[in-house]
């Protein structure tokens, strides 16, 4: 498996001469952290075995949310606590698509852009589940900002996950909708469209000439949403390419795979190294800015609300979680005696550690 540090460490001269003046602080700030990522040149933390004696030092991962091998256990965390909430009913897959004609603003200003898309894209389905015949109430809604295509694109879109179901808290009713349909995609596209184009407007963008009358909003079913959840949370913290779908390094370019959305066949691209870092670094985010959110009766601050609609649809979490079968955190284990290792001193410098080799003296864990 070819390591995107050892990409990054290879093209990293060629890719700041090529993009100068077009790398961002934070951008930078990633390849330094996907650089030294679990290398000779990372931080180090002291692990000892519990059963023997036997210490020693495991690089640190970087840590960073778009390092495409860190945050697996943050990626479960997140998942688990999405499943906590899973209501009875059947949930529906929304996608929100800006169009291409924007795609340059968006990149540009993103962090008022990708505000834009979350607040308008719960404003859009709350408006539809409250004029809605069936539902006549508030909805809740798991949202998360993708910003790339598979081919690595820039391509911002934004996914929710929403049960048909709706809270109405004047008459303190729980209303829910059956069937393969929740709401006309096309519609979605125009209200959604309006309203963001409105917002745009307001902070003085300014919009391109030729902006699209039709714009794409995908809505289909996915069942009791456990899926969807899951197939949300595997993407959230790995960056935007798995190193496995990495094939070759060879003449100064990169090859890398991955799936056709439409044909779901396997496709290859290649391109010079600069070009692929540009591609992969050019989704990271602005810093601090949330990726995924969560609305309506499925936020944080909405746990009495979830609880009743748990009790109510005779559901347990903890079983649901099961039928998943989530992954647990790799447990170190020990080289001498194959026990467990637990972890002692974090963050260790490497100069300090080969200081203290030098000196043949042993590290403590404080």
């Amino acid at each position: 498996m070819i390591l995107l540090s050892s990409i990054i460490d290879q093209f990293e001269a060629d890719f700041l001469n090529s993009y100068q003046g077009q790398v961002l602080p934070v951008q930078r700030k990633a390849l330094n952290a996907l650089k030294i990522c679990r290398t000779k040149f990372s931080p180090v933390m002291q692990v000892s075995c519990i059963d023997c004696d036997h210490q020693s030092f495991v690089p640190h991962s970087c840590g960073h949310r778009n390092c495409p091998h860190c945050q697996h256990h943050e990626s479960q965390l997140w998942i688990e606590n999405q499943l906590k909430k899973q209501v009875a009913g059947d949930y529906f897959m929304i996608t929100f698509t800006l169009p291409a004609q924007l795609r340059p603003l968006a990149k540009n200003h993103q962090k008022r852009v990708y505000q834009f898309m979350f607040d308008c894209v719960w404003e859009t389905l709350q408006s539809f589940s409250r004029n809605d015949k069936k539902l006549r109430g508030d909805p809740g809604l798991i949202a998360v900002l993708h910003t790339h295509a598979r081919n690595l694109d820039y391509h911002p879109h934004i996914h929710t996950v929403m049960p048909a179901i709706a809270v109405d808290k004047l008459n303190k009713l729980v209303r829910t909708k059956h069937g393969k349909y929740l709401f006309n995609h096309k519609a979605l596209a125009k209200v959604f469209r309006g309203k963001l184009l409105s917002k745009l407007a307001k902070e003085n963008l300014v919009l391109p000439q030729s902006v699209p009358q039709k714009w794409i909003v995908n809505c289909k079913k996915v069942g009791s949403g456990g899926k969807a959840l899951v197939y949300l949370g595997r993407y959230l913290y790995r960056g935007v390419i798995r190193e496995q779908d990495i094939l070759s390094v060879q003449d100064g370019k990169v090859t890398f795979r991955y799936q056709n959305s439409e044909t779901k066949r396997w496709e290859t691209r290649t391109e010079t190294g600069a070009k692929f870092l540009w591609r992969v670094l050019q989704h990271v985010l602005p810093t601090g800015f949330r990726r995924a959110r969560n609305y309506g009766f499925l936020h944080p601050n909405s746990k009495k609300m979830i609880n009743i609609l748990l009790t109510l649809g005779k559901l347990t979490p903890k079983k649901m979680l099961e039928k998943i079968g989530l992954r647990q955190r790799p447990q170190m284990t020990c080289t001498c005696c194959g026990g467990k290792m637990q972890v002692g001193r974090t963050r260790i410098p490497i100069a300090e550690v080969f200081r203290v080799k030098m000196n043949g003296q042993v590290l403590v864990p404080t």
